[in-house]
């Protein structure tokens, strides 16, 4: 859900509405599986006009009650049966954090209000922070399964519910008249791990345009059979880095071995409304003579006088052109737009 502001929730209560009641199953099951310990402290998050934190200091706790609608809290701070057991506080704890509470408590309850939160993975962080040893973490929540469809903002779908259980030994699911409680205990948050998101559609294209030079600071080009000038260079292969691809390339076409070369930029045009990127590579130092390797792609290759560039009279392969802007800025004019990100 969006962040719905105190204001709102001011008007909500200040109309007389709250929401539904504590119910018996509910109360079976916290007296169950959370029962107050000597001296125990509980957090209620969401609180409203306080009937859970008032049952829960009926059962032995001393409970800190916080909503972010002051309106709530006021009327939660006047019904009767407060004998001081009960803090209760105006606060927003995805705005305002959890510093000005309690540093540990046994119990954390969020009633119907789990949903509300948007950012929940930072929020439930804080309350692991803030949880004694041996303590619960308690949701109860509208399932989305059972609430009608133009409720079920107020509720969690089973994807939420398995996130929600995720980092913790004991995830523990009840059913309480149609409601989730969620009793998690002992917090076990696991190392990050990465993954795809399926198999993507094919978006754009990837690959590197290498400029090396003779002893007399000539480029080398190749006259390709697609009827363009060119630089050395190609397509990335899977899990290969840009320079592991210049490297590559420059030896498939032409036989030079690279000994160093530099990322010296990157290039974002498109064509025929695909994007493509383009790795600037200067190879500084090099072995072997030119030789064409790759026939059907390049009728040869030739040593090029940077100065010769802007007269070369047949077309300019234009991420090679590119590339040569990058290397020798201002040399050829005319260029198609480019997005040019620059590396030291």
């Amino acid at each position: 859900m969006t962040y719905s502001p105190p204001e709102s929730w001011d008007a909500h209560y200040a109309s007389g509405k709250t929401f539904r009641p504590l119910g018996d199953a509910e109360r079976r099951l916290l007296a169950e599986h959370a029962p107050a310990p000597g001296g125990g402290r509980a957090l209620d998050i969401g609180c409203g006009i306080g009937e859970l934190a008032r049952h829960l200091a009926a059962g032995g706790y001393r409970v800190d009650a916080v909503d972010h609608a002051p309106t709530a809290v006021a009327l939660a701070a006047a019904q009767p049966g407060n004998d001081g057991a009960v803090t209760y506080r105006v606060l927003d704890v995805e705005r305002d954090g959890l510093d000005a509470l309690c540093p540990a408590y046994d119990l954390v309850v969020l009633r119907l209000s789990w949903a509300f939160l948007r950012d929940r993975t930072r929020v439930m962080s804080r309350i692991r922070e803030r949880l004694r040893p041996g303590g619960t973490v308690c949701v109860i929540t509208p399932v989305a399964d059972t609430t009608p469809r133009g409720r079920r903002s107020v509720a969690l779908d089973e994807d939420e519910i398995a996130l929600l259980r995720t980092g913790w030994r004991t995830a523990d699911r009840h059913d309480a008249d149609g409601l989730a409680v969620v009793v998690l205990r002992d917090p076990a948050p696991a190392e990050v791990t990465y993954a795809g998101r399926g198999q993507p559609a094919p978006h754009a294209l990837t690959g590197v345009g290498v400029v090396v030079t003779d002893p007399h600071g000539r480029v080398l080009l190749g006259w390709s059979r697609r009827g363009v000038w060119e630089l050395p260079g190609g397509k990335n292969d899977a899990g290969e880095d840009f320079l592991d691809t210049a490297v590559r390339e420059l030896e498939e076409e032409t036989g030079l071995k690279a000994i160093k070369a530099r990322l010296r930029a990157l290039l974002l045009d498109s064509t025929h409304g695909v994007p493509r990127m383009t790795a600037a590579v200067r190879v500084v130092a090099y072995s072997g003579e030119p030789v064409v390797a790759e026939p059907h792609v390049i009728r040869r290759w030739e040593w090029h006088e940077p100065a010769d560039l802007p007269a070369l009279g047949r077309p300019l392969f234009t991420p090679s052109a590119h590339v040569i802007d990058t290397v020798w800025p201002g040399l050829l004019t005319g260029l198609p737009r480019v997005h040019r990100y620059p590396l030291a």
